[in-house]
């Protein structure tokens, strides 16, 4: 008889174990986000207008900075600034001058506002230990020390100089200060007056410049600040208008439109102008007093004379008497 043996069955290899799954961390709360403050809509200088943003409801990140900054702003401010103080009446400028020290002056050579070009203004050394014309204490007589020929203020650049005035030596002939006195008679009174006052030389200085306005500068000189001041206000002028008509206008008042910014202190000023209508010229003059020296300025033109070049020319030379 057969026997049948059943074969064992193959043992069936073990399952390895997997390896245990780390449980997964809770997961944290997340913090409530805070709401962005709303950006405040941009608005530019000057208010709403070309450019801004105002009212248009959206939310808009303020424009970057120019690129521009401050300073541009600040530098054409101070340049608004100077130019204003040199306006005159009818254009809405001014000019004034501030006190400078004794050995410099400026010559103020702007030209885009109607200034000329002045060469640098240097005042002539005293001798040493002498006092300045306006030093009441030490020099109550009020003379001035330096030479009054280095006083008269020089010619802008590229003016014509008018020989007439050169003088022999630097000194003028009381003639030729004459013929700016418009009347003959007139003008032997005014010589009689210098003489009764002591006048004791004349230095002048002329020019033209390109645009026709023609500068005279005169300076007289007398014994002391006290008769400078009479021949000013009693002998030449009343209550700064003219006694004696200058040569080229008929009728001569105050100047109202001279900046008060433009008088130099301790310097007596009376500046006057030619009353409308003018004729073929317009004529500005102006008579100073500092210590012993009495100057008159006269500037004309056909045409109108105008105002800055005139103001400009008193002051420095109120600035070189000082």
């Amino acid at each position: 008889m057969t026997t049948h043996t059943t074969p064992p069955e193959t043992p069936t290899p073990p399952v390895e174990p997997t390896a245990p799954v780390e449980p997964t961390p809770p997961v944290e709360p997340t913090a409530p986000v805070e709401p962005t403050a709303p950006v405040e809509p941009a608005v530019p200088v000057g208010g709403e207008g070309e450019g801004s943003v105002a009212g248009t409801g959206l939310d808009a990140v303020p424009p970057q900075a120019p690129k521009k900054d401050r300073r541009v702003l600040r530098a054409a401010l101070r340049w608004v600034s100077v130019v204003a103080v040199f306006a005159v009446a009818g254009t809405g400028t001014a000019y004034g001058i501030t006190r400078l020290d004794r050995t410099d002056v400026p010559g103020l050579a702007t030209q885009s506002d109607g200034r000329w070009a002045y060469p640098t203004l240097v005042r002539p050394p005293l001798p040493s230990g002498s006092p300045g014309p306006n030093d009441e204490d030490r020099n109550p007589a009020g003379t001035h020390f330096a030479d009054l020929r280095a006083l008269v203020l020089p010619a802008p650049q590229g003016a014509t100089a008018d020989a007439a005035l050169k003088g022999t030596d630097g000194w003028l002939a009381t003639g030729t200060f004459l013929k700016e006195f418009a009347v003959p008679t007139e003008r032997k009174d005014v010589r009689q007056r210098l003489t009764d006052n002591g006048l004791r030389h004349i230095a002048a200085r002329g020019w033209t410049t390109a645009d026709g306005t023609h500068t005279r500068v005169y300076l007289l000189q007398f014994d002391t600040a006290a008769v400078a001041e009479h021949m000013l206000d009693d002998e030449l002028t009343s209550y700064e208008a003219p006694l004696y008509r200058i040569k080229g206008g008929e009728i001569y008042e105050p100047d109202p439109g001279f900046p008060s910014a433009a008088r130099v202190d301790d310097v007596h000023t009376a500046v006057i102008g030619e009353a409308k209508p003018y004729g073929a010229e317009q004529v500005r003059e102006a008579y100073l007093t500092s210590g012993d020296a009495l100057a008159l300025i006269v500037q004309s033109r056909k045409g109108l004379a105008p105002a800055v070049p005139f103001q400009q020319t008193v002051v420095l030379q109120s600035e070189l008497l000082d």
